[in-house]
């Protein structure tokens, strides 16, 4: 199920802090609550899915949640699009 606004709301200084303490080099989205619950704001992830967002100052790269892809098989290839921008990104060979 979706989450409930209390429930995002609830959770986001707990996400907050871990990401202070981790300070990722790239944070991966995966579907349109965790994008815009990070954003603090209501964007379509159809729009913004493949381009580079930023988070705290942190690169994030918003893609399509796992359950979508069950739903939508022929959409995983725009995510292997997306998690070789973050490879790149990163500085990790592609094999």
């Amino acid at each position: 199920r979706n989450p409930e606004p209390d429930e995002l709301d609830a959770c986001r200084p707990w996400i907050e802090r871990q990401v202070d303490i981790i300070r990722p080099e790239v944070i991966v989205t995966l579907g349109r609550f965790a994008l815009q619950s990070l954003l603090q704001r209501q964007v379509p992830i159809s729009s913004v899915r493949g381009e580079w967002q930023q988070y705290r100052d942190i690169p994030l790269m918003p893609t399509y949640h796992p359950a979508y892809l069950l739903r939508n098989p022929a959409a995983k290839k725009e995510v292997w699009n997306d998690m070789k921008k973050v490879m790149s990104h990163l500085a990790i060979p592609l094999s």
